[in-house]
């Protein structure tokens, strides 16, 4: 994780000015969760795609390189974007 944690009545008083109270056993565990979050997007971050296409055109080189079975890809990640 990152040098500088969350602490839980950090994240109380986070949570409190987003107008989320918290009970006092939940800010430990708040804090916990905000921690992992952040590490895991620190993660994400530090990635190299390098020459990752972006989803658009990845969907349409598998479209061109198997029309039916991306058809049905391509519908289900919509749907899935659609929740």
């Amino acid at each position: 994780m990152s040098a500088v944690e969350l602490t839980p009545a950090e994240a109380a008083g986070c949570a409190l000015r987003a107008g989320l109270p918290l009970a006092g056993e939940r800010h430990a565990d708040v804090a916990a969760t905000a921690n992992h979050i952040h590490a895991v997007i620190s993660t994400l971050r530090d990635l190299d795609f390098g020459e990752t296409l972006p989803a658009a055109q990845a969907a349409q080189a598998a479209q061109a390189a198997h029309p039916v079975r991306a058809a049905h890809v391509v519908e289900r990640e919509v749907a899935d974007a659609s929740l």
